[in-house]
């Protein structure tokens, strides 16, 4: 079993929510990152994403309306990492943190690999 969990999370997100309540369910405590409000840095996203084996276009939220208002569908991955700083609305959630590993859980039961 995992001992810690850290979870980039939106609570306006029902698969966000669910995660968080699995994560509690398996008996740990996560720390809960409110990414819209304390988005990561520019290397924390990278390497969050390096460590899940997910490139950019992966983890980007293509159905947001800034995504389409900054004309994204043909960026290269530079050009999408920044624009998820930028606008952190776009990136896609939830991502959990273990010491099992990094995983987008999308959907919900992905978690699973990492507790």
């Amino acid at each position: 079993m995992t001992t810690t969990a850290t979870i980039y999370h939106n609570p306006r997100c029902n698969t966000s929510r669910t995660v968080l309540k699995t994560i509690e369910e398996s008996g740990v405590v996560p720390r809960v990152i409110r990414y819209l409000e304390t988005p990561p840095t520019e290397d924390e996203l990278r390497t969050l994403l390096a460590d899940a084996g997910l490139e950019p276009r992966q983890a980007i939220r293509t159905r947001e309306s800034i995504y389409k208002e900054l004309g994204l569908a043909d960026a290269d991955a530079d050009t999408l990492i920044a624009a998820m700083i930028e606008h952190p609305i776009l990136i896609e959630r939830p991502i959990v943190v273990t010491d099992k590993g990094t995983v987008l859980a999308r959907p919900a039961e992905k978690v699973h690999s990492v507790l």
